[in-house]
């Protein structure tokens, strides 16, 4: 009985934290605006794959997979492959000056309020979203491992068009 009564507690929270962003979802159209000041909407880029990176200045994983997404970027940006890597810190002084440091070409967004990543579900940095050219949610990949740009490299071929 007390088995029971601590079990469902939990499954109800591992619902509710699970059920913002789920495999095969369409998330919610936003715009946010890049370090250039030019506004990107996420419905407008419907006929592509679009991968979204979750990052802050702090992460030392988003660190160190920032140029490894740069590679895939150069890669594959000329097949309908576009890679927006979304800021999620309020003051954007510490984010500014790692990208000062990197040669980065992707655009980055800020999320300064923090609204995308609520309506993303998401919860870990980094996090990265792999969305198909129909809009709808395919891969969620959180955090960073050495050899997760692999995986990443093949959800996005896996998805643009032959």
């Amino acid at each position: 009985m007390l088995r029971l009564s601590v079990i469902r507690p939990l499954l109800l929270v591992l619902a509710l934290v699970t059920a913002h962003v789920s495999r095969a979802d369409t998330l919610p159209d936003f715009s946010l605006t890049d370090t250039d000041g030019k506004t990107w909407q996420l419905d407008a880029l419907r006929g592509k794959v679009v991968m979204l990176n979750f990052w802050a200045a702090w992460c030392a994983p988003c660190r160190k997979e920032m140029p490894l997404l740069e590679t895939l970027y150069q890669d594959l940006k000329d097949r309908d492959f576009v890679l927006l890597a979304i800021n999620t810190e309020t003051d954007v002084a510490d984010a500014e000056a790692l990208l000062q440091e990197m040669n980065l070409t992707f655009p980055i967004l800020w999320d300064k309020d923090g609204a995308v990543v609520k309506l993303s579900g998401v919860n870990a940095m980094p996090t990265t979203l792999v969305i198909d050219t129909g809009g709808e949610l395919r891969f969620t990949n959180r955090g960073y491992r050495p050899g997760d740009e692999d995986k990443y490299r093949q959800q996005v071929e896996s998805l643009l068009p032959q």
